[in-house]
Order: structure tokens, then C-alpha cells, then sequence
């Protein structure tokens, strides 16, 4: 679409169609008036809570998304037993659905107010069970209960933080890897995402993580 193809030349991106299959959001034009009430779309909305990892709090999501969202929790859950040996008990968060525009970009609604999209704040650990066994070198702080944030844990080099900054960009690139999951994917690289990631299923295909 025209439309979509500007949207990304005014981003500043490389975009390219996304290589999964159709959704029906897609078929949703994203202009709106750059000033004003906004008035978004009214699509289906659910509350979800998350099915392999729980959220902190119940996010809004439009019900083709929350099938994303399990794909990401399994690969969450896979990426961090690799590095923890477990898997975190919920995933902090900085919403879901929210009838704006975006930010940068006036004339364009933000996927959240499509129940399109989340940012991910980080994850919170559990002790490492008892009877389960650590990985090697795992630093004996992280048998202990722990949270792993975007910001600072992200550039960490040293000490514990610097396996958060392993199973950060650990997740993140098997992520980007997945056609299936997430299209938009935005972190610290990208101007105004320093403490979180934004996923989300726009009918493009954009990462700056």
C-alpha cells in the first residue's frame, strides 16, 4: 500500500512487507488528523493475561495479537532456561492498548491504539529450584530471586548484570528471527526506547532494536 510505504520513508527505516501470513488489521489505514481528539478504530479487544508466562498486569490486546504474544512467551521461556535455568514468573510492561497517535509521527496511529502492540519493561526471575541444575558459571546471585530490566541491563558488560545483557540480546535476536511473532521491533537503538522494547504487528516489517 501507498500508504504504508510512506509511513516507513518517513520513519527513516528500510522497510520491507511483512512474511507471514495476512491479518485483518492490515487492511486498516493508519492516517489520522495530526491534531485534535484522535479517534481510533473499533476493533475487537480482549484481556489477556498471558498463557506460558503471566504479565504483570492484564493487558487489552486485539485477539489475533495475543496469538503473537504466546509465541513470544514460549521463546522467552526457551531463551531464559538457557541462560537462568528457568524461566521468569511475569513479564513487566509499559501497556498494550492506548488510543493514541505515535509519537514522533502526528499524522500516523500508534499500533496501540489497534490493541496491536506491547512494550516489554523486563522480567522477573524466580529462585532457581532446588533440586534444578544451574547453568555453567551461572553467578551464584542469580540462584537468588532477580528482576531483569531493558534499562540498564541492556549495555551491562560486568558482573551479574552482564548475563541479563546475554539473554536481552539473546531473546531479541531469536525473536527477530521469527517471521511468525512480531514485525515492529524497536528498543534502545531507536530514539525514545531506551527502557523498553516495542513489538507490534503494523503491516510492515521494521527492526531497530
Amino acid at each position: 500500500m501507498l500508504w504504508t510505504t510512506l509511513m516507513a520513508l518517513l520513519l527513516g527505516q528500510v522497510a520491507s512487507p511483512p512474511q507471514d501470513s495476512h491479518l485483518a488489521l492490515d487492511d486498516l489505514a493508519r492516517v489520522v488528523e495530526p491534531t485534535g481528539k484522535i479517534q481510533c478504530p473499533k476493533v475487537p479487544l480482549i484481556s489477556y493475561r498471558g498463557d506460558v508466562i503471566r504479565y504483570a498486569s492484564p493487558l487489552r490486546v486485539n485477539p489475533e495479537f495475543r496469538e503473537r504474544l504466546r509465541r513470544f512467551e514460549t521463546v522467552v521461556r526457551e531463551t531464559a532456561t538457557e541462560v537462568y535455568g528457568r524461566a521468569p514468573t511475569q513479564i513487566l510492561h509499559l501497556g498494550s492498548f492506548n488510543c493514541r497517535r505515535i509519537r514522533l509521527w502526528p499524522d500516523y496511529l500508534s499500533e496501540h491504539g489497534l490493541g496491536n502492540a506491547l512494550d516489554v519493561a523486563g522480567f522477573v526471575f524466580p529462585p532457581l529450584p532446588r533440586r534444578a541444575k544451574a547453568p555453567d558459571d551461572l553467578p551464584k546471585q542469580l540462584t537468588r530471586a532477580f528482576r531483569v530490566r531493558i534499562d540498564p541491563d541492556w549495555q551491562a558488560t560486568d558482573g551479574p548484570a552482564a548475563w541479563h545483557a546475554r539473554f536481552l540480546h539473546a531473546l531479541t535476536q531469536r525473536l527477530t528471527a521469527r517471521a511468525d511473532i512480531f514485525r515492529v521491533m524497536l528498543g534502545p537503538a531507536y530514539p525514545g526506547h531506551k527502557n523498553h522494547f516495542h513489538f507490534d504487528c503494523a503491516p510492515w516489517r521494521i527492526v531497530e532494536i
